[in-house]
């Protein structure tokens, strides 16, 4: 299994350098060259078998030969013994043909640790087979810096920098990046919105001088072992429904649309499913997208849904990869142009590639708020506000769908307290192994947005 840049120039390489690397060094994102197929047979055969049994199956094909079986099952077995349900991703009926699938069970109460905690024992199984240390840099707007941390957290072979926008993540999400205590992992409050956090990230990807001296590698979703992890609970939760003898469809609450594209890859591994619905907040320029055609910066505004509050999706540059017929170039230009003027146009045939999988809907704050509210009343199911903009956008495209509908619950509404009690009245507690998360004392550095600076603050910690 080979992996090529979305924007065609830089090297061909296996799932290993992908998975260490992060981001092309041509500034692409790197995709498999072929998407393994899985024949109607092979997936009946995933009927009641446990989460990690289908974990290895849906991504043993990608993985190629960097792994064997018996590592490969280990780091799976290892990567979700923490979880706190049995099932890994349990569904919640919660309508006529409408479903939860619940991916806060893992242990930072977020979909993210679906893929940190399988990539944190990824890396150390090729580092240590290796003698390589690299060091680790993501940003943030919550939910993947807190996993990163966690599954990286005491690892000898790697330092975690974790870039997050100051003032602009849930006090919870604060927390869990800035209360462990190991030495190697570092949270830091950068000055901007998560796009300056992420604009940063790629700039540090960029300066190959910075990248090759620290040994640079990249978790967040760039990284295409992240997006591969999340393929697989679009199999468990559509198994469970009936395919592939019956159509699934998804609505995905999303910022960077990594976890929707996985949905993209499980289709085209051949699972059945009908719509993919990227669903957002205020900040809805994927939905003005698929709308218009036109990309169109118009600037971020804070939500009470912050993991979505993203205008540059970096993962759409894989959905458009694909909807150009794998055009490198085209890539390159589009990306180009949203660099230099804020925006890009996309052409017909392109829209009718990327309409004849995904829909789209909006929600606003005060929408947001009254489905945590309805929710509640309705189900008994309490929503963080992002598992509440999926439900709310599902609903309204009911009836244009006839598969039955699985929307995704992000995160745990205990990370989202503030805005969950305004809606409620009633304050979501956290689990009791995280009881004790708001008296543990915060590790945190303040930066600003410049690149030079944050270069100078890791290259200052590595040495330390």
């Amino acid at each position: 299994m080979k992996y090529i840049s979305t924007r065609g120039t830089a090297p061909v390489l296996s799932f290993e350098e992908a998975m260490l690397t992060g981001l092309a060094r041509d500034g692409g994102l790197y995709v498999p060259e072929t998407i393994p197929q899985m024949s109607v047979a092979d997936m009946r055969a995933l009927a009641g078998l446990s989460y990690e049994d289908v974990a290895f199956r849906v991504m043993r094909p990608f993985v190629g030969d960097t792994f064997t079986d018996a590592e490969f099952k280990a780091c799976i077995t290892r990567a979700y013994a923490g979880f706190g349900h049995k099932t890994r991703a349990p569904l919640v009926q919660i309508g006529p043909d409408h479903f939860l699938m619940e991916l806060f069970h893992g242990p930072t109460l977020a979909f993210k640790d679906f893929a940190m905690q399988l990539i944190g024992q990824m890396f150390e199984v090729a580092l240590k087979r290796s003698g390589k240390r690299v060091t680790i840099v993501g940003a943030t707007s919550g939910d993947t810096g807190s996993a990163a941390i966690e599954a990286f957290r005491g690892l000898d072979a790697v330092d975690v920098f974790i870039l997050y926008p100051h003032g602009r993540v849930s006090e919870v999400q604060r927390r869990q990046m800035t209360t462990p205590i190991e030495s190697n992992v570092h949270a830091i409050a950068m000055d901007g919105d998560f796009d300056d956090c992420q604009a940063r990230l790629k700039d540090m990807f960029n300066d190959f001088e910075f990248r090759d001296g620290v040994q640079l590698a990249g978790v967040n979703s760039i990284n295409w072992a992240r997006v591969l992890a999340q393929v697989v609970y679009y199999f468990t939760s559509a198994i469970a429904l009936g395919a592939p003898d019956r159509k699934i469809s998804f609505t995905v609450p999303t910022g960077n649309f990594g976890d929707i594209f996985a949905g993209f890859i499980a289709k085209q591994m051949g699972l059945p499913i009908e719509r993919l619905v990227i669903a957002t907040n205020q900040n809805d320029i994927l939905h003005r997208c698929i709308a218009t055609s036109a990309y169109t910066k118009t600037g971020v505004k804070p939500s009470i849904s912050p993991s979505m509050d993203i205008e540059v999706s970096s993962n759409f540059e894989r959905a458009l990869f694909f909807a150009h017929d794998k055009d490198g170039a085209a890539i390159k230009g589009l990306m180009d142009d949203l660099s230099q003027t804020g925006g890009f146009t996309i052409s017909e045939n392109a829209m009718g590639a990327l309409k004849a999988h995904y829909d789209s809907g909006m929600v606003t704050e005060a929408g947001t708020s009254a489905m945590i509210k309805t929710a509640l009343a309705d189900t008994g199911e309490v929503l963080c506000p992002h598992t509440a903009i999926a439900v709310a956008v599902a609903e309204a495209e009911a009836q244009a769908h006839s598969a039955p509908m699985i929307s995704l619950a992000t995160a745990h509404p205990a990370k989202f307290p503030d805005a969950v009690e305004a809606a409620t009245g009633t304050r979501p507690a956290l689990p009791e192994r995280m009881a004790d998360l708001f008296e543990r004392e915060e590790r945190v550095t303040r930066a600003p947005n410049d690149l030079a600076a944050l270069q100078s603050l890791i290259r200052e910690r590595i040495v330390a």
